[in-house]
């Protein structure tokens, strides 16, 4: 990463070496052997060894991270832990912590502790001062049936046809299941971003954001993993631009005013506007103000607000309007009638 230039990635992830300080050999109740991670990558003399590898390789993270990136990080409870204390002394600021649960994890042999079916993201911006960061909320909105995500994610872990294997051994012992990264990279970059991974690992990252046609750097020691990888990467097709599409975040989108719908001729002046139980009813005047059968007077959002005894106030999600059919639709469906018929600035 020291090579790479400062302030040149839009998002990283990161899914470095747990720690999980393995001392046995683990078996299942049939005297089969877990094929449990026991590389040398993850092992670490002490806690302060595998602190100081944190430190380091977090450090050089946020040098090449732009300063409206943002970064996530993948751990158990091992290790996730000691990773976000490092983080923040580092000075990042935590966005979300997300939780993987895995849908089919392995049980706990032993049985002397509950199974471990989680794993934790840290989701970071650079710093508690960033104003901008990249996250496609409406995107990831309209992946889970127009509901707002949430931080608990239930995804199986990496099996079947998707599991690299070699001789019918795991070709890696953790390799992250690409619908995990679909998420990471759909929520927190846009097409052409550049996508970093610093634990590169068998690819998953690097197949991922060419799908969905990011720039990726993967950086990764291991040469049969690299191979793995670039023949992962030669067998994956990127996205046609035509179907790939990142909802639009409300910076991004076109600015409409309430003014403009009656400028735009989409509603005529002395229209009635209603509240969702149609109990209460507003009158649409020349300069785009409401007036209230009260006789207040003000703009979409006072009106609101006005009706809901000084709470704050959307209009936008308040107020009705009948269309040809007398049907009652929300005036946000006129916002997106007008994005569409004027030209105005971005936000």
């Amino acid at each position: 990463m020291n090579t790479l230039p400062e302030k040149s990635v839009d998002l990283i992830y990161a899914d470095p070496p747990y720690n999980l300080q393995l001392e046995n050999d683990l078996y299942r109740p049939n005297k089969t052997k877990v094929d449990a991670v026991q590389d040398t990558w993850d092992k670490f003399d002490s806690f302060e060894q595998y602190d100081s590898f944190t430190r380091a390789w977090l450090s050089a993270c946020r040098r090449v991270l732009k300063d409206n990136g943002t970064l996530w990080v993948s751990g158990s409870y091992h290790n996730i832990f000691r990773v976000g204390t490092i983080l923040m002394d580092l000075g990042y600021w935590i966005l979300n912590d997300v939780h993987w649960y895995k849908t089919n994890p392995m049980p706990n042999f032993r049985g002397t502790r509950f199974t471990n079916a989680t794993e934790t993201m840290i989701w970071a911006k650079k710093s508690a001062e960033q104003k901008s960061y990249t996250f496609n909320y409406h995107a990831m909105k309209r992946m889970n049936d127009d509901l707002q995500m949430q931080n608990v994610w239930e995804l199986p872990i990496c099996t079947g046809l998707e599991r690299l294997k070699i001789d019918g051994k795991k070709a890696h012992p953790t390799q992250k299941p690409e619908a995990l990264l679909f998420r990471v990279v759909s929520a927190a970059s846009n097409p052409n971003d550049v996508v970093l991974d610093p634990f590169s690992g068998t690819g998953t990252t690097a197949v991922v954001s060419k799908l969905l046609r990011r720039n990726f750097i993967g950086i990764e020691q291991d040469a049969h993993y690299v191979a793995l990888s670039q023949a992962r990467l030669a067998a994956t097709q990127q996205t046609s631009e035509a179907v790939l599409y990142n909802a639009p975040t409300r910076r991004s989108r076109a600015r409409i005013k309430f003014g403009s719908l009656i400028e735009l001729g989409l509603l005529a002046i002395g229209s009635k506007l209603y509240s969702k139980d149609a109990q209460t009813m507003g009158r649409v005047l020349a300069d785009g103000s409401i007036e209230l059968e009260d006789g207040f007077v003000g703009s979409i959002h006072s009106t609101a607000a006005h009706i809901q005894a000084g709470s704050s106030g959307n209009g936008w999600e308040f107020w009705y309007f009948k269309d040809q059919n007398s049907e009652f639709k929300l005036i946000d469906v006129l916002r997106e009638t007008a994005r569409g018929l004027a030209n105005v600035s971005t936000d």
